[in-house]
C-alpha cells in the first residue's frame, strides 16, 4: 500500500512506509483495482518484516530528518519549488573595512608609527647594555672561532679512525688515513694562511687610511657577527619589545574533550557523541577559531549556555574567550568560537566623535567595537534606549556618549534629567533645552520635580502637536504617517527630533508623594509608547532597574522599562537584575550580564541586546569630562550659528539662581582668619550638603584658585607645622573684584 505525497509543484508520487513494503510483490495483487484513499493509521504493518513494529502504526513522517548512514545529504526544498543555497563562504573583502576611510587609514598608520616608535624608545634605552653584552660576547666569539678553524686544520675528526686501525692491528689503513690528513692539512693550512694574511692586510689597511667612520663601520659588521657566535642561544642580546601573543591551538579533539568535560555528552553512551557540522575554520578577521557543533539528542543550547564556564575550562581559555550562537533552525546546533586571546580587554579607543564635526541624527551613532574587532553602531530614532549596571562600570559614560552624538546634530533638542545629581552630565547645560538636576529641592537649583513634570508635559504636548500636525498632510508628501528628514528640512519650527535623557530615572518612581510618582510614571510611559514615530528618542539608564514602587507605580514602572527596544547591560549584580535590563528571553539566548568579567579592563562592556539580528559583546567607545566638554563646546557653537540653542541654553529664566562659590566659602569662615583647604571642604559639605556633599579639598582648592584665591600656608589651633589653605580677607578681596567686574 502507497501513501501518496504531494510534491511543490504539484506533482504526487508515491511514498513507502517503513516496514509495510514487502520485498517481492504478491502475486494475488497483480491487479488491485483503483486505489483506495486508505489513511496511514489505517494500515497493518508486516509482520513478518524484520522492522516491523509491535504496536498499531499511529505516526507518519513525510520528511526525512537525518539521512541514512552512507548516503549523501540532500538539498532542502523550502516548498516553492526552489532550493537553498548551498554556500561556498563568504569572501574576504579586498579592502579591510577599516581601511576604506581615511580616518581609518590615518588610525592604521598611527597604530604603527606607535609601535615603531615604542620599539625605537625601548631598544634605544638599553643601547648601551647591547653595546656591553655584543663586546664580552665578541671575545668569547673570537676564541670560539679560532678554536674552530684549528680543529677544522687538524682535521681531529679523523682521530677515532685513526685509533681504530691501530687498535685492529691494520697498519696498511693507518698508513692511508696518516698520508691523507696530512695531505688536508697542509692544504688546509695554506687556507688559514691565507685567511690570516687577509685579516692582517685589512687591519694594517684601516690602520694607514681608514677614517674613524672606516673603524665604526667594521666594528659594526665585524663585532655583531662575533658576539652571535660567542653568545649561549638561549641568551639573546636584543631582547623583544613587545611581547608575543600565546592563544591556544584548538582541533576538534580539543573540542570534543571539552564538551565531555563539561557534561554535555558521552563518547562511550550509545547517542550522546557530540559531533560536528563543519570543520574547524579560523574566524573572518582571523583573529580565532570556529566550528558548528552538534549536540546529542535530547541536549539543547540552554544546557551549553549554562555550561559555558565549564565549557571554557576544558578549552583552556578564559571565559570571556568563548562565544556561541545559537542556530535558529535546530535547538541542537550552535557555532562555537573561541578567541586567540581575550577581546573584552582591548580598549576600543577614544570616541570618532572628538573631532568634533556636525553629525546627523537620522545615521547611526558610533557605539564601539564588538568582540571580533568590528565596528557597532545604533540608529537612535525609532528607538528607545534602556542602559543597566551595576555603579562604577560604565553606564552613564556609555549613555553619554550616545547623547553626545545627538549634540553635534544642531537640529535635535535635547532634555537632560539626572536623578542622581551627579557632574558627569553638568556639561549638557551648554546646550539642553531642559536641565533637571537631582530629586530634591535646592535654594539654588529650584524644586527639580515641578520642573521635572512641566518638561514631560511639554514634550507630551509636543508629541501631540506632532502627530496633529502629520495628520493635515497629504499621503503624498506623509505616506507612512510619522516624521521624515525631508519634512524635518521642509518644516523645522514644527518637526524636529527631540531626545529625552533619563539619568537614573527609577528614583522618580520613589518619591515621597505617591500621587507625584503616578503622574511622573503616567507622563513616562505616555512619552515613552507614543514618541518613536514622533521622533522622541528615550534615553534611559539605572542602576535599580527592579523592584520599584508598588501598585499603579510599580505596574508603570514595569511598563516603562519592559518597553524600550534597545537595551545594553553591563556588568549586573545578579541574573535577576540581568533579565531585568536585557527582558526575559536574553538568559536564554546566552547573555548573562552578570557573567561579564570584572576589573578596570572590562569597564564599558556590555551586551547590546534587540538593535540587530545579532547580540554583539560591545566594548563601548570613551569620553571622559574633559572630551565631554570640547564636544559639546563645540555642539552650542554649531547650535548658535544655526539658530537652534533653544530652554534653559538660551537664556531662559528657569528660577535656577547661579551657584556662587565665593558667597558659600565667605559663608561658612565665620570668625576664623584663615582655614585650611580640607577644614574648608568639610564645612562646606556640612552646610550645603545638596551642592558641596561630594566636594574634595582638591575641589575645593580648584575652583576658589580659578577665581583669583591663592593658596597660602595657613597655621591653625597652635599647628607648628602649616598646611595649604586660604584667608578670608583674600576671599573677600576675589568676591568684591568678581562683582565689580560683573558690574561693569
Amino acid at each position: 500500500m502507497n501513501t501518496p505525497f504531494a510534491k511543490p509543484m504539484g506533482e504526487v508520487v508515491p511514498l513507502p512506509l517503513p516496514g509495510n513494503q514487502p520485498d517481492t510483490p504478491d502475486p494475488s495483487q497483480d491487479d488491485p483495482g483503483p486505489e483506495l484513499d486508505t489513511p496511514a493509521a489505517a494500515i497493518v504493518p508486516d509482520q513478518t518484516s524484520p522492522d516491523a513494529v509491535d504496536a498499531d502504526v499511529d505516526t507518519s513522517f513525510e520528511v526525512q530528518l537525518d539521512p541514512d548512514p552512507g548516503t549523501d545529504p540532500e538539498p532542502v526544498d523550502d516548498g516553492l519549488g526552489y532550493l537553498l543555497p548551498d554556500p561556498d563562504g563568504d569572501a574576504y573583502p579586498v579592502i579591510p573595512e577599516n581601511l576604506r576611510s581615511v580616518g581609518g587609514v590615518g588610525e592604521a598608520i598611527g597604530r604603527h608609527f606607535r609601535r615603531l616608535a615604542h620599539r625605537a624608545a625601548f631598544h634605544g634605552v638599553r643601547a648601551p647594555r647591547y653595546l656591553l653584552l655584543s663586546v664580552l660576547w665578541g671575545v668569547v666569539g673570537l676564541w670560539r672561532l679560532i678554536d674552530r678553524q684549528l680543529s677544522w686544520w687538524w682535521v681531529s675528526e679523523q682521530d677515532y679512525l685513526r685509533s681504530l686501525a691501530v687498535a685492529q692491528g691494520d697498519s696498511r689503513e693507518w698508513y692511508k688515513l696518516h698520508r691523507e690528513v696530512k695531505e688536508t692539512r697542509r692544504v688546509r693550512g695554506w687556507i688559514l694562511a691565507g685567511q690570516l694574511f687577509g685579516v692582517l692586510a685589512g687591519v694594517l689597511l684601516l690602520v694607514k687610511a681608514a677614517p674613524w667612520w672606516g673603524w665604526a663601520a667594521a666594528a659594526a659588521v665585524v663585532v655583531p657577527w662575533l658576539a652571535h657566535l660567542g653568545r649561549p642561544a638561549d641568551h639573546p642580546i636584543i631582547v623583544p619589545a613587545m611581547t608575543v601573543p600565546r592563544f591556544r591551538v584548538l582541533n576538534h579533539d580539543v573540542v570534543l574533550r571539552a564538551y565531555y568535560a563539561a557534561g554535555l555528552g558521552h563518547p562511550d553512551k550509545p547517542g550522546q557523541q557530540v559531533t560536528f557540522e563543519t570543520t574547524m575554520s579560523r574566524t573572518k578577521e582571523g583573529e580565532g577559531s570556529q566550528v558548528k557543533v552538534v549536540l546529542p539528542h535530547g541536549t539543547g543550547f540552554d544546557a551549553v549556555v549554562k555550561a559555558k564556564d565549564d565549557l571554557a575550562s576544558g578549552l583552556d581559555v578564559a571565559p570571556s574567550q568563548v562565544y556561541l550562537s545559537h542556530d535558529q533552525t535546530s535547538h541542537r546546533r550552535h557555532t562555537l568560537t573561541v578567541t586567540d586571546r581575550d577581546p573584552l580587554a582591548v580598549p576600543a579607543g577614544k570616541t570618532p566623535l572628538l573631532d568634533c564635526k556636525p553629525r546627523n541624527i537620522w545615521q547611526p551613532a558610533p557605539f564601539g567595537l564588538d568582540e571580533h574587532g568590528r565596528k557597532v553602531t545604533l540608529l537612535l530614532l525609532w528607538t528607545s534606549i534602556l542602559v543597566g549596571a551595576q555603579p562604577r562600570k560604565g553606564k552613564t559614560f556609555a549613555a553619554r556618549l550616545l547623547a553626545l552624538f545627538a549634540a553635534l546634530d544642531p537640529s535635535v533638542r535635547i532634555s537632560v534629567v539626572d536623578g542622581k545629581k551627579s557632574s558627569d552630565w553638568l556639561k549638557f547645560r551648554l546646550i539642553a533645552h531642559h536641565f533637571i538636576w537631582g530629586d530634591v529641592p535646592d535654594p539654588r537649583e529650584g524644586d527639580p520635580i515641578p520642573q521635572l513634570i512641566a518638561a514631560l508635559a511639554e514634550i507630551r504636548k509636543h508629541i501631540n502637536d506632532v502627530n496633529t500636525f502629520l495628520g493635515t498632510l497629504s499621503t503624498d508628501e506623509c505616506p507612512e504617517g510619522k516624521l521624515t528628514e525631508e519634512l524635518c528640512r521642509k518644516y523645522p519650527k514644527k518637526l524636529f527630533v527631540w531626545l529625552l535623557v533619563m539619568e537614573e530615572f527609577q528614583r522618580y518612581f520613589e518619591l515621597p508623594d505617591q500621587d507625584t510618582n503616578k503622574e511622573i510614571a503616567a507622563l513616562l510611559s505616555d512619552i515613552k509608547a507614543a514618541g518613536p514615530s514622533s521622533g522622541v528618542i528615550v534615553l534611559s539608564s539605572s542602576q535599580k532597574p527592579s523592584g520599584v514602587g508598588a501598585g499603579d507605580v510599580g505596574r508603570l514602572f514595569n511598563r516603562y522599562r519592559d518597553n524600550h527596544d534597545v537595551r545594553f547591560a553591563l556588568k549586573c549584580g545578579n541574573r535577576n537584575v540581568s533579565d531585568a535590563v536585557l527582558g526575559g528571553d536574553a538568559y536564554s539566548e546566552g547573555f548573562d550580564a552578570s557573567a561579564l568579567p570584572v576589573g578596570k579592563p572590562y569597564l564599558g562592556v556590555g551586551y547590546l541586546y534587540g538593535a540587530a539580528d545579532y547580540t554583539p559583546t560591545v566594548r563601548t567607545h570613551l569620553a571622559d569630562h574633559g572630551d565631554a566638554e570640547k564636544i559639546l563646546t563645540a555642539a552650542r557653537n554649531l547650535r548658535t550659528r544655526a539658530g537652534t540653542l533653544t530652554g534653559q541654553a538660551a537664556g531662559k529664566d528657569t528660577g535656577i539662581p547661579e551657584q556662587d562659590v565665593l558667597a558659600d566659602v565667605l559663608t561658612v569662615f565665620g570668625a576664623d582668619p584663615g582655614l585650611h583647604w580640607t577644614d574648608l571642604a568639610d564645612r562646606l559639605a556640612d552646610q550645603f550638603p545638596d551642592r558641596w556633599a561630594d566636594t574634595t579639598a582638591d575641589a575645593v582648592s580648584a575652583q576658589c584658585r580659578a577665581l583669583g584665591v591663592p593658596s597660602v600656608d595657613v597655621k591653625r589651633n597652635g599647628a607648628k607645622t602649616p598646611r595649604k589653605g586660604c584667608r578670608k580677607t583674600a576671599v573677600q578681596h576675589a568676591a568684591h573684584t568678581t562683582g565689580a567686574t560683573a558690574n561693569r
